[in-house]
């Protein structure tokens, strides 16, 4: 079973930082990851969602090679190629894959202009070890799906960054 864990950073360079670290901890075996995503909120009160994998671009790679070889079939493999990308971008578009689009604005549009949540699923993880990593970034804790004892570990280790 997987956990939610959002984290707020002062800046977006912060949070893309904790975010690179956590895919490093990745390659070490010590974190397995869904999804991380870098939730930001603009001036106007917009969020911008920073994500790991692009949907749209993935479908329109996908769908330009199977419209050329559906186009090779009649001839024309440039038109299928073109019909195939755009409607592989379409699908993409529309596909959510890990953490809900929907929610993490929800959840975002409590941020102040300019910063930033960091938000982790998280399929595994060596808890003492991450957290030691990562905690002198600093971080206030949005939600997590933690049971309370580790939501309370993960809150004391980022609030010993601010305290230090």
């Amino acid at each position: 079973m997987s956990d939610l864990i959002a984290i707020v950073y002062p800046t977006e360079e912060t949070a893309e930082e904790v975010r690179k670290r956590i895919l490093e901890l990745q390659k070490e075996y010590l974190i397995q990851v869904g999804d991380a995503v870098v939730a930001t909120k603009t001036e106007k009160g917009d969020v911008k969602l920073n994500q790991l994998f692009s949907m749209t671009a993935a479908g329109a790679a996908s769908g330009g090679l199977w419209g050329m070889l559906v186009g090779l079939l009649f001839l024309n493999p440039l038109v299928g190629a073109a019909v195939g990308a755009a409607s592989g971008a379409l699908g993409g578009k529309w596909t959510d894959i890990g953490i809900n689009d929907t929610f993490m604005k929800d959840l975002s549009a409590s941020l102040q202009p300019g910063n930033a949540a960091l938000f982790v699923l998280v399929q595994h993880m060596t808890a003492d070890k991450v957290l030691k990593d990562i905690a002198h970034y600093g971080g206030t804790v949005l939600k997590t799906s933690l049971n309370e004892e580790k939501e309370r570990e993960l809150r004391d280790a980022l609030a010993g960054a601010v305290a230090g």
